[in-house]
């Protein structure tokens, strides 16, 4: 048997006629995740670099998103092997990698996703949910297949070697994080500089020239339409922390008196 593997997001980029859309789950809760799978978006981003995601987490909103018409990508903390073994084994099939900045960095990567001779990923499927307990027939020499890679250029270095790791073979596309790119010029907290926007745009360009799919984060819905426009392939539009949070604000801001005093206990 073949197993439930989906296509992977490289596949889902593939075969799509226009951009796609996605949103961070940030909050760790696999109840969350589905909430948001079931939204009609295209994919979600697991988060574990900037939230309390560990592995039985991840495990669990992967099972929880799986009964969706949703690609779920994971974003590892950094580029150790030993995690990225880990996540692999849990079936995420889809990775984003942070604060890559250069082809040798994104080499790297691909040798962490590929099993030997192509790679040095471990060997442990029929142990993992990666291969479904080996339920997916010839997973250890199909699974390149199964997994697709995306790294995530957010500094300086990174823009100025972005055409170099796009053509990186394995490397299935290149996410732009303006804020920390921002940070690396000096800019904390002005994404939308214009200085910082030129810059997300060489990206773009470089990576294009590759010929592979470009992203960005970008929540404000006119920034998010400046850059599809100029060609992203697939574009976070918000986050799950963000929309419960500017929500509740918003709740409050409508039925809370300003001059309304809180207090702890009752």
């Amino acid at each position: 048997m073949t197993g439930p593997l989906r296509p992977t997001f490289r596949d889902a980029l593939a075969a799509a006629d226009r951009p796609l859309a996605g949103m961070w789950v940030c909050s760790g809760s696999p109840l969350v995740a589905e909430i948001c799978a079931g939204g009609g978006l295209d994919w979600l981003l697991v988060d574990m670099e900037h939230g309390p995601s560990g592995l039985e987490s991840v495990l669990a909103q992967l099972q929880a998103v799986a009964a969706y018409p949703v690609t779920p990508v994971v974003r590892v903390p950094s580029g150790d092997a030993v995690t990225i073994k880990q996540v692999l084994d849990l079936g995420a099939q889809n990775l984003l990698v942070p604060m890559v900045s250069s082809s040798d960095e994104a080499r790297a990567l691909v040798e962490a996703v590929r099993y030997p001779p192509r790679g040095r990923r471990g060997v442990g499927s029929a142990l993992a949910r990666s291969a479904r307990w080996n339920r997916v027939d010839d997973y250890l020499v199909g699974a390149d297949a199964y997994v697709s890679l995306f790294v995530q250029v957010e500094n300086t270095a990174g823009v100025t070697a972005a055409a170099e790791i796009a053509a990186v073979d394995g490397v299935d596309g290149v996410f732009v994080g303006p804020s920390d790119l921002a940070a690396s010029m000096g800019l904390i907290g002005q994404q939308t500089h214009p200085d910082v926007t030129a810059a997300v745009l060489r990206a773009f360009e470089a990576v294009r020239a590759a010929g592979k799919p470009v992203g960005v984060n970008a929540f404000d819905p006119a920034v998010a339409d400046a850059y599809l426009a100029a060609g992203a392939s697939f574009v976070l539009v918000g986050a799950d922390v963000a929309l419960l949070a500017r929500g509740s604000e918003a709740l409050a801001a409508r039925f809370v008196a300003p001059s309304t005093t809180r207090r702890s206990g009752y």
